[in-house]
């Protein structure tokens, strides 16, 4: 993503505003964490090492935050990432069955 928002948000309905506002922020932590576990990936200095994989995590956090807020702000999406919970659970449960 780096820094760019993927849409426009002038276009988004008044009452999604904030719940795409939060999935743009969701995306941006991710890139970020993906970017810093690369770079990490990358350098053979231990120290950079540290410092780029202690960023990710606190990247991480953040994560944690804007979905916190987005569930509060949409109960669907609540609801959806419940049931994706569910569908994981019974396809992990079918490659037990199979061991």
């Amino acid at each position: 993503m780096l820094s760019k928002i993927p849409f426009d948000l002038s276009k988004i309905e008044d009452e999604d505003l904030d719940k795409q506002i939060l999935r743009v922020a969701i995306i941006a932590e991710l890139d970020a964490i993906n970017l810093y576990e690369q770079l990490a990936a990358m350098t053979e200095d231990e120290n950079l090492k540290a410092v780029f994989l202690d960023i990710a995590r606190e990247e991480k956090t953040h994560v944690g935050e804007f979905l916190t807020m987005l569930l509060m702000k949409d109960e669907e999406q609540e609801e959806e990432l419940s049931a994706g919970e569910e569908e994981v659970e019974e396809i992990l449960e079918g490659e037990e069955e199979e061991e």
